[in-house]
This record gives C-alpha cells, structure tokens and sequence, in this order.
C-alpha cells in the first residue's frame, strides 16, 4: 500500500450510499487519505458504539445500514440509513448502536484522522492501537495548503508529471 501523499487520480467507490454490506468483519477500515480528508468505513456491532471523543479535526458521517443514537454536544439525535452527519473539530461526540444490526457508515474526516493502512477488527484493538501512537494520521496529511503548494503537491492548473 501507499504510504506516502495519493496520486492525482480518480477514486470510485460505487454503491457506498446504497449497497454496503449489512455486516462486515471490521469496527473500522481506512478506505482513502488525501492532502485534506480522509474516507473511513466502520461498522458498530449489535449493542456496540464509537467511545465517547473529541477529534481536532472535522468529520462527516453517512449510515447505510442499521439504526443508532448519536449525542454530539450533548444534545441526542436518532439516525439511520441514509442520514448525514457532521462533527464539528472540537465537539463531543458519541454514536450508539440501538438496533437489531450492525450500524454501518462512512465517515470522512478532514483533515485525516489515521494512519492510510488502519484496519482495526474491533474497537478495543482500535483504542489500544490509538493509545499506543500507532493509529495516527501521517505528516504529509496536515500540512499546510500553501506548504503543499509549494512542494508541487497541489498545482492549480491540474498538470502533474
């Protein structure tokens, strides 16, 4: 696997809203990092939930399968299969599995939040992995716009070697 900034080059994901498997074997799998975000999968077991945090970074979840309880900030909010929601950096949350399935949604963070090669079974392996500074976003993916710029990372007018 890459482990350094991606390619500039399409990544499809197709079905992610509609079609995502209703179990899956991992709490957590790192499908995407780029310069600004990160696309991550999780599935919350059967009376499961994500841990009670506060990221430093945005986030945005999609469900696609299940139902659940999410607290951000204090303040519940049922969620299902197809419902969006955003964490700002800084903010309490927790999301809770209160249905008969696994909980299954896509998060992006932005900017990244792990390490591009996670894949974390459960979220005990997940908190131990994270506790022990080996589950953590890589340099390249917190750098500064113009500093990406500047190194030809990001060039405005789309054209790359």
């Amino acid at each position: 696997m890459p482990t350094g900034p991606p390619k500039h080059e399409m990544q499809y994901f197709p079905n992610m809203a509609n079609a995502l498997p209703s179990e899956s074997a991992e709490f957590r799998r790192v499908l995407w990092t780029g310069l600004y975000s990160q696309v991550v999968l999780m599935t919350v077991p059967v009376g499961g939930d994500i841990g009670d945090e506060v990221h430093t970074v945005d986030q945005a979840l999609t469900f696609t399968s299940g139902v659940g309880k999410a607290t951000i900030a204090g303040k519940d909010q049922d969620v299902k299969a197809g419902d969006l929601m955003v964490v700002p950096a800084g903010t309490q949350h927790q999301f809770v599995n209160t249905g008969p399935t696994p909980l299954i949604l896509y998060t992006i963070y932005s900017p990244a939040e792990h390490d591009p090669q996670t894949v974390h079974k459960t979220k005990e392996e997940g908190d131990e992995e994270e506790e022990a500074g080996k589950d953590e976003a890589p340099e390249w993916s917190r750098k500064p716009q113009a500093d990406n710029e500047k190194a030809g990372l990001v060039k405005t007018d789309g054209k790359y070697d």
